[in-house]
């Protein structure tokens, strides 16, 4: 059948007919396992009716109402829960539509407080390398990803990075502390080479998604990060748009480090795959400052939507009545057990890494040196492929900032049980094997 639609590339799909938990049908009938819960965001699996019945309970009263008209009793609702359940301070909650808006959010509100404070130089965002942070080209100029920056280099502001902590790829005598450690003063460095009074913000993924493929830092990072942005009065900004919502095994990932970030930004599976929804979130002190100052002038024509906010109230009360955060961490467990019995069965695994159901295991062509499999053998397209043909969605990125490296997340939905982990672990372990016979 012929498509007027495009997006990334002419590579066809059979058409979906239905989801339900885990497993999606095309309309031939053939079931696959959602093992990436789409682009990590179908946290809590696909279908769900008491998600479905509050956005029709929803849709009977209203299906939108402009903020600048009305507010409504949803978006209220879900603000409350999620100050309830955000970092201490973090008392006000604006909604958008997705990742990439709920970022641009979080640097325009961090600008505007230093533009309210007379700070007019403080106009630059430090972002890490790789990192992705959105598609917007305010979002794009803190990604570092080759084949989304390249095109667009010519119209985007130039943002400093640091490199981010591969401390797997480090052949040294530091021990794991101490390459945390190297990789936190980083931006110490950036910050005193760029001219602290020029510096607004450091953003970061708390655990790298696609760029990246789940790399956590070593703990003391996250608590050295915050020192540094203490010292120098910069805002500490956390994109948890892939990892909010339950996905690491909390609600927010910044919760395994006891960190609070000044602003959070959220999406994917804070709608679930239900409705596009996002949220910002930030501490009373910098809203006031910029509201005081005549108002954020920001916005979304879709924020706070009756739908999509009743949409997200009915997901968070999915997650906590039915201890899916627990479940996340004790199936993560599982998974990642599985992922390492297959890493030392097929010795071109060079590293599986991750926390909950965030989970990544990376292709080398030699473990001992993490040489990445030659780029022209695509080897993150093929494998991804050949999972699909055996009726598993995987996810996977070119982990040396998109130009080389293979990785592939595997981050089924949070109702993930026992058997279904061991499904996907033997579907992949079936792909591995065959893969081995083609290197």
């Amino acid at each position: 059948m012929k498509s007027h639609l495009f997006y990334q590339t002419r590579d066809r799909k059979p058409l979906l007919d239905r989801a339900e938990g885990i497993y999606m049908w095309d309309q031939s009938g053939k079931r696959y396992i959602d093992g990436s819960s789409g682009a990590m965001v179908s946290n809590i699996g696909h279908s769900n009716k008491n998600v479905l019945n509050a956005m029709k309970t929803q849709m009977d009263k209203s299906t939108f109402g402009y903020r600048l008209h009305f507010e409504n009793e949803p978006a209220e609702k879900l603000a409350a829960r999620v100050a309830e359940l955000s970092p201490d301070g973090h008392e006000k909650v604006f909604f958008v539509s997705g990742g990439s808006e709920a970022v641009e959010s979080a640097i325009k509100l961090a600008r505007q407080h230093a533009f309210a404070k007379g700070e007019l130089k403080k106009s630059k965002v430090i972002s890490r390398s790789p990192s992705y942070h959105g598609a917007t080209f305010g979002a794009l100029a803190l990604t570092s990803y080759a084949p989304l920056n390249d095109p667009f280099d010519a119209m985007t502001m130039d943002m400093p990075h640091i490199a981010a902590p591969t401390c797997y790829l480090d052949r040294d005598n530091l021990t794991i502390e101490e390459r945390g450690l190297k990789y936190a003063e980083m931006l110490k460095e950036k910050i005193i080479e760029e001219g602290p009074e020029n510096i607004l913000a450091f953003i970061m993924e708390p655990i790298g998604g696609a760029s990246t493929g789940a790399l956590v830092a070593p703990d003391i990072y996250y608590s050295r990060i915050h020192e540094i942005c203490d010292e120098f009065s910069i805002f500490l900004i956390y994109d948890e748009v892939m990892t909010g919502v339950g996905r690491t095994g909390k609600f927010l990932a910044c919760e395994h480090w006891d960190i609070n970030p000044d602003i959070i930004a959220t999406a994917k599976g804070f709608g679930a795959g239900y409705v596009p929804l996002g949220a910002m979130t930030a501490k009373q002190e910098i809203v006031d400052t910029v509201l005081n100052s005549g108002g954020f002038q920001h916005g979304y024509t879709y924020a706070g939507n009756p739908i999509a906010c009743a949409a997200g109230l009915a997901v968070i009360n999915e997650i906590y009545q039915n201890n899916l955060m627990a479940n996340t961490s004790e199936m993560g467990a599982r998974l990642i057990t599985g992922l390492n019995t297959l890493k030392e069965k097929y010795d071109f695994i060079g590293d599986v890494r991750g926390k909950g159901l965030l989970t990544a295991f990376e292709f080398v062509s030699n473990r001992e040196t993490m040489e990445p499999l030659p780029s022209d053998i695509n080897a993150h397209i093929k494998f991804v492929n050949m999972a699909y043909d055996k009726g598993l969605i995987i996810y996977s990125r070119r982990t040396r900032m998109g130009i080389k490296g293979d990785h592939f997340l595997v981050c089924p939905p949070m109702i993930i049980n026992d058997t279904q982990i061991d499904d996907i672990l033997s579907i992949l372990d079936d792909c591995l094997r065959l893969y081995s016979k083609e290197l």
